[in-house]
């Protein structure tokens, strides 16, 4: 007999889990439209936006959305996989809330740095591109959960920044990076 039943008989946890497939889907499809909205200039329309600012808005704009989008796709993966897994539960909500922004977040504070040529990965000038922006930012967001494990160590090292590596008080309390 074939078992394909949910392994999550509790009405909760049902509830639970397609209220956040619900949620990133619809960044899935917002996202998208917000950076389409962009690219098509609409904001300079609607704000009356100069022409000389706009350029910045529509960096920045797309860095953040691209992050963001990464982001969300990363979330969706870890979702499907750790309900298919049956390691979903409650405790990381908020990790699958916020991954999105602050993937978004973190490809928008890298592209200013290189904008800025404070940071130089590659030449300022690439970053004027609004796919190689899109693309960057994209895999910024996607890969931005290591890339922020990876920069927390860089600053303990650097700047002598210590963590408790001390275990949680209570195992139930425990949490890991998904």
């Amino acid at each position: 007999m074939l078992d394909w039943k949910s392994r999550y008989p509790d009405q909760e946890a049902r509830r639970g889990i397609r209220a956040e497939a619900f949620y990133i889907g619809s960044l899935l499809v917002l996202v998208p439209i917000l950076l389409l909205v962009l690219w098509l200039d609409y904001p300079k329309r609607w704000f009356g936006i100069p022409d000389a600012k706009y350029p910045a808005i529509f960096k920045f704009g797309v860095a953040w959305l691209s992050g963001t989008l990464g982001g969300t796709l990363f979330d969706l993966k870890w979702l499907y996989h750790s309900v298919a897994r049956s390691i979903w539960h409650l405790d990381r909500r908020l990790w699958r809330i916020f991954t999105p922004h602050v993937s978004g977040g973190l490809a928008f504070a890298v592209v200013a740095l290189v904008s800025s040529g404070v940071v130089r990965l590659f030449d300022s000038a690439a970053v004027q591109s609004g796919s190689l922006i899109a693309g960057i930012a994209f895999l910024i967001g996607y890969f931005s959960d290591s890339a922020i494990a990876k920069l927390s160590e860089l600053a303990e090292t650097l700047f002598g920044a210590t963590r408790s590596k001390a275990p949680p008080a209570h195992p139930s309390n425990h949490t890991t990076r998904s």
